[in-house]
């Protein structure tokens, strides 16, 4: 909390005399959506910025981009709050909600915001398909299944691009997340985020832009 709280007082020179949200930064979307995307933490200059998940750098930039490309968004930008942007059989949260040094939140933060991506979950449309942004990402969805009652399965799921796993009624499945370290090297591409994201349309039984 307090590192969010410095990182806003003290923003980089693009960002001079903007006020930030410096805050825990709450999901975004529709709500009671069968598509849950389950992201890391608030961006230091991001999504603590701008107060919305996602919004305001260039992860979001990448991502907003595929969302809308498979029509689980109205635009494929991502600038501020009220810019219009909108998700249409999506909401968009994360493990952590608050901007954590490094992008590396701590467990005992993870476990302090558990909480808030079991009420997400809980007012998911049936079937629940969770689209995991990333390894922590992945973590943080079998465990919140896990403590809505579900059976993960033994041994735990590992991490892959492209991974699905099934438990119980739910449908869990993973991507590289969008970070500049993936996307600015070719580690997740476009076309890679875009298939898991199409794969998670047709799972929700919502149709698809672009097939």
């Amino acid at each position: 909390m307090a590192w969010r709280e410095e990182a806003a007082r003290h923003p980089p020179r693009r960002f001079a005399g903007q006020r930030y949200w410096g805050r825990p930064v709450p999901a975004f979307g529709e709500r009671g959506a069968r598509i849950l995307l389950v992201g890391l933490a608030p961006a230091a200059h991001g999504a603590n910025r701008t107060g919305r998940m996602f919004t305001g750098d260039e992860s979001g930039n990448f991502l907003f981009e595929a969302l809308h490309a498979v029509g689980l968004a109205n635009q494929a930008t991502s600038v501020a709050r009220g810019d219009g942007l909108a998700l249409d059989g999506a909401l968009l949260s994360a493990a952590c909600r608050c901007a954590p040094p490094g992008n590396r939140p701590f467990p005992d933060e993870l476990d302090n915001c558990l909480g808030y991506l079991e009420r997400d979950v809980a007012a998911m449309g049936r079937p629940r398909v969770l689209v995991a942004l990333g390894a922590l990402g992945f973590e943080a969805c079998l465990r919140v299944l896990a403590a809505s009652g579900a059976v993960v399965p033994k041994p735990k799921p590992r991490f892959a691009h492209g991974a699905r796993v099934e438990i119980g009624d739910d449908l869990v499945l993973a991507t590289y997340h969008p970070s500049q370290q993936n996307t600015f090297t070719g580690v997740l591409t476009q076309r890679m985020l875009r298939d898991v994201l199409r794969r998670a349309v047709r799972a929700a039984g919502k149709p698809s832009a672009g097939g």
